[in-house]
């Protein structure tokens, strides 16, 4: 079923879990992740970004695919719009059925993001969107050698951010950032950060940059009060990986055959994800499974 992100992200919030936010940009990603989600018994979030709609995943064939696969399982599916910008392309996104829209205003001045932002929540909350605001730098993996955390998002502000703009979930800069990594280097995350930002806002928080930060980073990040974690450079690796695996064991074989390795490689990613994260489990027969870490 599709939902609300906000719907998603609230439960996850009251119970201190993490649910994997994937760009898909083909029907064979985004039903890796779907029927992941199914077997897990497992929210998920699919989401692309306007570039990704631009060069592959168009909206208008995209969308009735997802809504498609939502309908046949029985968990919790969002499509949100990942690193909206344009004020056409969001307010499309919303008229679409996009159950979420994120708007990053995040290189802007702080006023100027606040004045946007709150504008597109106004409008995404009256077609009953939720929204994803962001606050802080979370930069480019490749161009960026240490973390500034001058740049970090600051509880104070964030406080103030999510008061005049009445968004659902903020994306927090802590340490993580875009794209992948150097080989062998893992980012060095700021949980006091985290846990600062958590204990003033309680309310839905998202990593950008999940790719690469591994496992015990995610652990922590989840345990402090990371909700969303948006995952794509490591979703278009394992689908890479399975369709190199599949050319090496059959040079011969042809283009759904490598179609369908990659779906299946990206599906086995997600579920190893989900587990990692904590949303495994927590939908059994439709309903949202309580912890009681409320």
């Amino acid at each position: 079923m599709l939902v609300s992100m906000k719907a998603i992200l609230d439960d996850a919030n009251r119970n201190y879990y993490g649910v994997m936010a994937m760009n898909s940009i083909n029907i064979e990603m985004a039903r890796a992740g779907i029927m992941a989600a199914e077997e897990e018994h497992s929210p998920i979030i699919i989401q692309f970004g306007p570039g990704q709609m631009k060069n592959h995943a168009h909206a208008e064939e995209m969308i009735p695919v997802i809504r498609e696969l939502a309908e046949r399982v029985h968990v919790p599916v969002a499509l949100n719009l990942d690193h909206g910008s344009d004020f056409y392309i969001i307010t499309d996104c919303i008229n679409r059925g996009f159950t979420n829209v994120m708007y990053d205003g995040s290189s802007l001045p702080y006023e100027e993001n606040v004045k946007r932002t709150a504008i597109i929540t106004a409008l995404a909350h009256g077609k009953g969107c939720s929204v994803e605001g962001e606050l802080g730098h979370v930069g480019q993996a490749a161009q960026e050698e240490d973390a500034h955390t001058d740049l970090y998002t600051d509880p104070d502000l964030a406080m103030e951010f999510v008061e005049k703009t009445g968004i659902d979930a903020l994306a927090v800069a802590i340490g993580t950032a875009h794209g992948a990594y150097p080989k062998g280097k893992i980012p060095k995350l700021d949980f006091e950060r985290l846990h600062q930002l958590k204990e003033t806002l309680n309310m839905p928080l998202v990593l950008h940059g999940g790719s690469g930060s591994g496992e015990e980073n995610l652990k922590k990040a989840v345990a402090g009060g990371i909700n969303k974690i948006n995952v794509c450079t490591d979703a278009f690796e394992a689908g890479k990986k399975a369709m190199l695996k599949e050319l090496d064991k059959n040079p011969e074989t042809d283009y759904m055959h490598l179609c369908m390795a990659a779906e299946a490689g990206i599906k086995q990613f997600v579920k190893d994800y989900m587990k990692v994260i904590g949303s495994s489990g927590r939908y059994i027969y439709g309903e949202a499974k309580q912890t009681g870490n409320e």
